[in-house]
């Protein structure tokens, strides 16, 4: 766990046991409440503030709609002694718990105070935060918590690793049932990162805040590597590099703001639906730039989200690890005014093959959407898996098969359109028919196949090429005979395998038609206690 910093208690006093004479018992409260707000040493506020860091209260001020903040156990000190604990007990024991609102929901949030042992866990601290983890599931609510902490309060001992344990078991209970945000605006060392890992999504500040199980000085002592703390564990690690942050913000305001976007498109919990709005973009637009963003030729790139632009509402959407392997994109958008998560192989990126760190990443995407009833559009234009020593040896095989599991188990409305090119394997796993897509739609330009026309003609043809007198027309032959016989864009239309072709510039409407032909769609699975995806 991570230490708490050295104290700044050079000159904090013990908050008197009467704030004000106790023939008042009001002005005693306001008093206290005051007190506790305020922290314990005035100077403490300023020193976060110089960090470029905002207080607790100030950032649940961003967090929630305007007075509707309600503190629970804001008084709470904690009764632990030795090492000088016994004489410093302040309210609220470096936490701030309670409930608001967001665009007029419930969501239920905590926040450490650094500026109380640097926002160390103790026991009491520990207790707040099970408290109000319990009231979330119990209410059906999301749970926002605000990481600005140093880790577990070493004074407590083994109580404080205690109450990571509770945290952690409460993180695993709620995941699927509530959705968990965690906002990092400071340090996170040692376990206590490893609750925000157990959350759905994970958003970090740029300079200001990091994350890592053992820090600089440990990693230096034991491998003699030398790193400062942002490069160990700081936003742009974790959102390019390791892939633990979902975003990545420059300040703490931009980075709140974008929290309360994400939450007006998730449903409070897993049997609500996601919240629909009113949208002046009409679903029936025709979308003629299509036409001009996708290539006809397969070999050439094109950016996606280009594509993802005109299909949503209003172009807005939230990418969700925009940063870590870029070669598919997840995004969370609307069409209709209905909430929708969208999987797209990015062919700007790698060509858009699919690839572990692909793999893992629009697997996670996909059991969240299907644990929150949002519905899933998949956008096709995938080579295959990337080739190669070092994805074999790494597990492409198992590491790519949670995608494939998370598809076939998801029970969410299912549509997948294949823009260009769908190869082996890949297309098999990128949401198709076979699979159990709801509804299964195609590009005139798109080419489903086992592989590439002139892969495959180098294979079937491989005799007939090497024993003709002109190889190479032969093989430009054979590659346009398995192109016409194969390869056409009607040949799975034909089979049933997609249930339309479409017009490109059709495919939004195509899509709000069905995704509101689909919004009752009930699918059982079979009675189990839990499956066992692979790892």
């Amino acid at each position: 766990m991570g230490i708490a910093p050295p104290a700044d208690t050079s000159d904090a006093t013990l908050p008197p046991t009467t704030a004000a004479p106790p023939s008042d018992p009001l002005l005693e409260l306001a008093a206290r409440k005051a007190l506790a707000q305020a922290g314990e040493d005035p100077r403490a506020t300023e020193r976060q503030h110089a960090k470029g860091k905002l207080t607790v209260h100030e950032r649940f001020a961003l967090l929630l709609d305007k007075g509707s903040f309600c503190e629970v156990e804001s008084l709470r000190r904690h009764r632990a002694t030795g090492f000088g604990l016994e004489a410093r007990k302040p309210y609220g024991d470096g936490v701030v718990t309670g409930w608001g609102t967001v665009e007029g929901r419930t969501v239920f949030v905590y926040g450490h105070d650094f500026r109380i042992f640097g926002g160390a866990l103790g026991e009491a601290h520990a207790t707040k935060i099970h408290k109000i983890m319990d009231m979330a599931i119990s209410a059906g609510a999301p749970l926002v918590s605000l990481n600005d902490g140093a880790g577990a309060r070493i004074q407590e001992g083994v109580s404080a690793l205690a109450g990571y344990g509770g945290i952690f078991q409460r993180n695993t209970r709620a995941s699927g049932v509530i959705p968990q945000i965690s906002v990092m605006l400071g340090p996170c060392a040692g376990g206590a990162a490893y609750s925000p890992a157990l959350t759905d999504f994970v958003f970090m500040v740029r300079e200001t805040s990091q994350m890592f199980i053992t820090g600089p000085d440990v990693v230096k002592a034991v491998t003699g590597e030398e790193i400062t703390q942002n490069g160990l564990g700081g936003a742009d690690v974790h959102a390019e590099t390791s892939g633990v942050a979902h975003f990545a913000y420059d300040d703490e305001e931009t980075c709140i703001a974008e929290v309360r976007y994400l939450l007006s498109m998730l449903p409070q919990n897993n049997r609500e639906l996601p919240p629909v709005v009113s949208s002046a973009d009409p679903a029936d637009r025709p979308g003629d730039a299509l036409l001009d963003l996708v290539p006809a030729d397969g070999n050439r790139a094109y950016d996606v989200r280009g594509v993802i632009e005109e299909l949503v509402d209003e172009g807005e959407y939230m990418e969700v690890h925009a940063a870590w392997a870029p070669n598919i994109v997840c995004a969370l958008a609307r069409v209709g005014g209905h909430p929708v998560g969208i999987v797209a192989n990015q062919p700007a990126a790698m060509a858009g093959v699919l690839d572990i760190r692909a793999s893992e990443k629009a697997a996670r995407f996909v059991q969240f959407c299907d644990a929150f009833n949002i519905p899933l559009v998949t956008l096709v234009d995938v080579p295959g898996f990337l080739p190669g020593v070092d994805q074999e040896h790494e597990g492409i095989i198992r590491r790519g098969a949670k995608l494939l599991y998370a598809y076939c188990n998801a029970t969410v409305p299912r549509i997948s359109v294949v823009l260009r090119k769908a190869y082996g394997g890949a297309y098999i796993v990128m949401d198709s028919r076979s699979i159990g897509a709801d509804i299964a739609l195609a590009w005139p330009s798109n080419e489903i196949a086992v592989m590439g026309a002139e892969g495959a003609a180098n294979v079937v043809f491989r005799r007939e090429i090497a024993a003709s007198q002109d190889p190479a027309a032969t093989r430009a032959e054979k590659i346009e005979q398995y192109r016409r016989e194969l390869v056409h864009p009607y040949y799975a239309a034909e089979r049933g395998l997609v249930d339309d072709v479409i017009d490109p510039r059709e495919t939004r409407s195509v899509l709000a038609r069905s995704l509101a032909m689909l919004t009752a769609k009930h699918a059982d699975l079979p009675s189990r206690k839990h499956g066992n995806p692979p790892q």
